[in-house]
């Protein structure tokens, strides 16, 4: 009777490994077909991506009525080719969040780890600030920022990296706070080493795959914030081709029936953010050592 039992449960957990690593599977195929389209734009492109052809403004999917092999995905309120834009705007997305997420990580963690390690009034100073950052709408520090330096891929990068720092820090922070009191610091404490010499050869290394999870969840939010700020005008600015500048440019002929001008730069956005997460989850079970059995 154990055997059977056992020998069921093995087979639905084997099952169920098969299915996650299938979705696992399927989200890096994903996130890879993206990644392509953000390295080669101009070589998978039909067209450029503000070509303008008044003459063929509003067309459907070539599946539909009137749609076209030429303009596989339709085309925009000014004629231009959609399976382009949303190519191009592969690019944007990625660099964009992707050098936000490189920059809030490397202050937020230097933060956190000063803070954790060494206490006292600079833990107290720095976690308060941290508080402040948090007691602010995302929305209003990028309209105040924004309204001050203006609208720039750089300056949306900037917006983005300090709403993401805390994150990084509160993270670095808890995991200095228990290394520092470990016994093999202590030891290397004992045997004279510097302070600079344990942060960086010992407190680093342990914090590495903690932040890798971390980041690869901020990412996808990072994205979202990025077309999020480009569709209220405050992000990537025309004519750089953004999902969200996009999104935010065809939402008014979503009711005269050319659904298409925001649902594939929807899609786009949802199929980024959903492989990146997905990536994230599978990525915590393989560093999270209290996870595996």
């Amino acid at each position: 009777m154990s055997t059977v039992l056992t020998r069921e449960l093995g087979g639905r957990r084997s099952s169920r490994l098969r299915s996650g690593d299938l979705i696992v599977l399927l989200a890096f195929l994903t996130l890879a077909a993206i990644i392509v389209c953000a390295l080669f734009p101009a070589a998978l492109a039909p067209d450029p991506p503000n070509e303008q052809q008044i003459t063929k403004r509003l067309l459907p999917p070539m599946w539909m009525e009137r749609g076209t092999n030429q303009h596989v995905l339709g085309t925009d309120q000014l004629g231009r080719d959609l399976l382009s834009r949303v190519i191009h705007g592969a690019r944007i997305s990625l660099v964009v969040g992707l050098c936000a997420l490189l920059l809030s990580g490397i202050v937020g963690v230097t933060i956190g780890v000063l803070a954790g390690y060494y206490r006292g009034h600079l833990d107290d100073w720095l976690m308060r600030l941290a508080d402040v950052q948090l007691s602010i709408p995302f929305v209003l520090l990028a309209i105040a920022i924004i309204a001050v330096i203006g609208p720039s891929n750089v300056n949306v990068v900037l917006v983005l990296a300090v709403n993401g720092w805390v994150v990084y820090a509160r993270l670095a922070r808890g995991q200095a706070l228990s290394l520092r009191e470990r016994e093999f610091i202590a030891a290397y404490r004992a045997l004279g080493a510097s302070d600079a010499r344990i942060v960086v050869r010992h407190v680093l290394p342990n914090l590495l795959s903690a932040v890798i999870v971390v980041a690869s969840l901020e990412l996808a939010g990072i994205i979202t914030l990025e077309s999020s700020l480009s569709f209220l005008g405050l992000g990537i600015q025309p004519p750089t081709v953004s999902w969200g500048y996009m999104l935010a440019d065809g939402r008014s002929y979503l009711l005269g029936g050319a659904w298409w001008v925001v649902t594939f730069p929807g899609l786009a956005i949802t199929a980024t953010i959903l492989s990146i997460n997905v990536i994230a989850d599978w990525l915590r079970d393989v560093l999270d050592p209290r996870l595996k059995t």
